[in-house]
């Protein structure tokens, strides 16, 4: 199967479950992901692996507007609106969305930046991978990020040598590989 195919497959099989979300977002359990759903849809539709679904999706969105803009509606829809979360993001218009999101996207770069200066690119790594971990938390099991980071700090003071093993561990192989390169 040529890529252009595999890729209009693709698109079509997204461009419909987002449909189906849209007349039915119940399909979306309760504490279920939207673009998780879209995902493993497309990932058992056309029978290849989460991670070239999730290449694949990533293409389908990138190269097709239209379909992002509807794919970021449904996520909004879902896990916003019909969720009663973020509520008042969620209705603003997309130039205001994208003027917040700008903006923190600068603002955590920035503070990165400063922190890279300040107190040494472990420290950031460290706090990218706590943020990584706790986001990944929240994600599986449907909570704020709030939430998920007090959880994720609990079990680490709980668990601290073999955390703090771990993450060094995780650390040391990091630099290790960009050595490497």
């Amino acid at each position: 199967m040529s890529t252009h195919n595999r890729e209009a497959i693709a698109e079509q099989i997204v461009l419909s479950e987002i449909n189906n979300l849209r007349s039915d977002p119940s399909i979306v359990k309760e504490n279920g992901c939207a673009a998780c759903h879209i995902l493993f849809t497309l990932a058992n539709r056309m029978q290849i692996s989460e991670q070239d679904a999730s290449d694949l999706l990533s293409e389908v969105l990138f190269n097709n507007p239209e379909i992002n803009e509807l794919f970021i509606e449904i996520v909004e829809n879902i896990h916003m609106k019909q969720r009663m979360m973020g509520v008042s993001f969620s209705i603003k218009r997309r130039e205001a969305k994208d003027k917040y999101i700008d903006s923190n996207f600068k603002n955590t770069l920035s503070e990165l930046s400063a922190d890279i200066a300040n107190y040494g690119a472990d420290i950031v790594l460290r706090k990218l991978l706590i943020s990584s971990i706790s986001l990944e938390i929240a994600k599986n099991i449907g909570i704020d990020h709030h939430a998920a980071i007090e959880e994720l700090y609990y079990y680490m003071r709980k668990n601290d040598q073999q955390t703090h093993e771990s993450i060094l561990e995780f650390i040391n192989r990091f630099y290790e590989r960009i050595r490497r390169r």
